[in-house]
Parts: structure tokens; C-alpha cells; sequence
């Protein structure tokens, strides 16, 4: 996998150069120090796959991901800083960015080698994307209001998502109408410390106000919940038998902090036939039996369509086990949904 790594710290450029290398499957065939080094680069080398630092001097990570998307597109791996939440992530995603991960800190830090193999997973996952559908652009967010039946056949909406998700959940929150009657839960996998950005990224978005789920807190109508990457967070009765959110301590197969199973299946126990189900983009299987678990009870439950995924893993596993009733393009999801009230 021809791989060109766009990095500003010298340290880190030949520390991450020597690890991928020491990968059978990974060369390293470029370096740059800055993002209008690696825009040159990346015409000159036409790499499989970029991974690029996102906080450097002049030319960041975000004018490397535009300018390559422009020139010469590739997928390109996002590399996060662990002491800060760089909100200009959500902007390079929508600007094409595959996905991002953790940097790797000094080299006798424990991190570094649990980043440099999330990093060879994700160059890996890279080559099997569906490079189409990156960097779409987020139509006008819709203001208009719709009319709703006074008693609503469903009570809920939970969406999840893993990799490609934070552009496929914004492409369809942004069509929703302003006058939403029914709470949103989003799970979305995605580090703790930037799941309080992308709420406010969504808040500045849409007319709906998002917010981070808090324990024992009730979901209310017209309110997009993102919920926390610091535990499995599920829904549950109160005293009163009223939904609330609660964490579990349960520890799920294909993804934990934060579970889409985990989210999914609570959902499907406590609304049954009111709730409707959406599994996005993302890797592997998480969300797949949580969503066979809401078509059990009843509930209505919805599969992105392949080829509008970045990544077709989870959407494919919840087909395969015949979770989803309705398999639709990212693009008509919105509709589809409203076309239930």
C-alpha cells in the first residue's frame, strides 16, 4: 500500500516512517513537512493513501486535505493530537478526509504502539473504501416545519455510525425539519474527547438543539443526543417506567465506549414498535444485532445503502443477518424517514 505521510515534527516523521515500513504490506514512499509540500507530493507520487498530521505551521492538515481532494484524490488518514479536540477534523471529514486516529506520542509511551497499529488498520481499511462518495457536500439545512399527526406512530430515532459517519449523520440531520416531534440518539464512534465538538459542530447546524446524553436524563421531542464515548450508554425506565438514559456495564463484542449495540438493543426493549432504527457507514459489525433486536420488537429499521457508504461493513453485516427492512441511498434517508409520520 503506497502510502505518503505529510508530518511537520522531524521525531515523529522517521519514528512513524520506521514502524509503517516494518509493515510487509505498508511502504512509505514520500514524506513532506507541511500541507502545501504534501499537496505537491501527492500529484507528483499519486500514493494509495495519505496520512497526514493536522496541526501544522503555514499549511495545515485541513488545506492538505482540500487540495488533494481538488488535484489528485486519495484517501487520506487524519492524525489527531491526544491533548486537544481540533475541531477543523469535522471540517477536513467533510472535505474528504477518510478517517482520523489518535497521534502516537513518544515512542516508550504505551500509546504509540496501540496508535501505530489503529493507523496500519485504517491504511488498510483505506484501500477498500468506496472513494466516490467522499467529500460530499452537505445540502442547505432545511428550516421548513412539517405537520404532525397529534398521535405519532413512532416515539424515537436512533441512528449509528462509525467510519464516514460525522458527514452521513449531518447530511441527514440537515434535512429533518426545524420542528422535529420526536427525540434523536446518535451513536457515533468517535473519540470522548471530540464527540463534545461534534455536538457543537451540529448545534451550529441545525435549528434542533444538540446536545451529549447525560445520565438519567430523559430524551425529549425535538432534541438530537449525541451520546458519550465514556461508557455504553442505553435507554431505560425510571422509577416512573419513563425512558431515561442509564450506562451499562456490559461489554459489547465489536465496539465499546460507545456501543451501537448496546444503544440499539435498550431501544428496541423499551419502544418496540415506536422506534426506528438507522445503521450507517462504518467498519465492522457494531449495530448489526442491536438492530435485529428493534425489527424483533417491531420497531422500523433502516440500512444505508452500499455505494452511498464510505465504508460498507456495518450497513452489509445488519443486511446479511436480515436485520434491516428497508435498505436506502444516504441520500434518500431523510425522506424516507419523514414519509413515517
Amino acid at each position: 500500500i503506497r502510502t505518503l505521510l505529510i508530518e511537520d515534527s522531524g521525531l515523529m516523521r522517521i519514528m512513524i516512517t520506521d514502524t509503517l515500513r516494518s509493515d510487509p504490506d505498508i511502504e512509505v514512499i514520500g514524506t513532506a513537512t507541511n500541507g502545501k509540500e504534501g499537496v505537491q507530493k501527492a500529484k507528483a507520487l499519486n500514493p494509495d493513501v495519505v496520512v497526514t498530521d493536522m496541526v501544522m505551521p503555514e499549511y495545515d492538515g485541513l488545506y492538505a486535505v482540500k487540495n488533494i481532494m481538488e488535484t489528485s484524490p486519495a484517501p487520506i488518514i487524519l492524525l489527531s493530537s491526544l491533548d486537544r479536540a481540533n475541531p477543523d477534523i469535522f471540517d477536513a471529514l467533510n472535505a474528504g478526509a477518510f478517517d482520523f486516529v489518535d497521534k502516537p506520542q513518544t515512542k516508550n509511551s504505551q500509546d504509540f504502539k496501540g496508535a501505530l497499529s489503529k493507523l496500519k488498520e485504517r491504511i488498510r481499511a483505506a484501500l477498500g473504501l468506496n472513494s466516490e462518495v467522499l467529500g460530499k457536500k452537505v445540502d442547505k439545512t432545511n428550516h421548513h416545519f412539517h405537520s404532525f399527526e397529534s398521535v405519532l406512530q413512532y416515539e424515537i430515532l436512533t441512528i449509528g455510525a462509525s467510519t464516514g459517519g460525522p458527514s452521513a449523520i449531518e447530511s441527514i440531520l440537515t434535512q429533518l425539519p426545524g420542528n422535529l416531534a420526536i427525540p434523536v440518539i446518535i451513536t457515533q464512534h468517535m473519540p470522548e474527547r471530540f464527540l463534545v465538538s461534534y455536538a457543537e459542530r451540529l448545534g451550529n447546524l441545525l435549528p434542533l438543539k444538540v446536545k451529549i446524553a447525560s445520565r438519567n436524563e430523559r430524551p425529549e421531542p425535538g432534541i438530537i443526543y449525541v451520546v458519550p464515548g465514556d461508557g455504553n450508554m442505553a435507554i431505560g425506565p425510571d422509577a416512573m417506567g419513563e425512558p431515561i438514559f442509564q450506562y451499562r456495564r456490559k461489554s459489547y463484542k465489536e465496539f465499546n465506549n460507545p456501543s451501537i449495540d448496546c444503544m440499539f438493543e435498550s431501544i428496541g426493549d423499551f419502544y418496540g414498535t415506536k422506534a426506528i432504527g438507522v445503521i450507517l457507514t462504518g467498519m465492522g459489525k457494531d449495530g448489526s444485532q442491536g438492530l435485529m433486536k428493534m425489527k424483533n420488537k417491531g420497531g422500523l429499521t433502516i440500512a444505508q445503502e452500499g455505494k452511498s457508504c464510505v465504508v460498507n461493513g456495518m450497513p452489509q453485516a445488519a443486511v446479511d443477518i436480515g436485520a434491516a427492512d428497508y435498505v436506502v441511498n444516504l441520500s434518500e434517508i431523510p425522506g424516507f424517514i419523514m414519509s413515517c409520520f
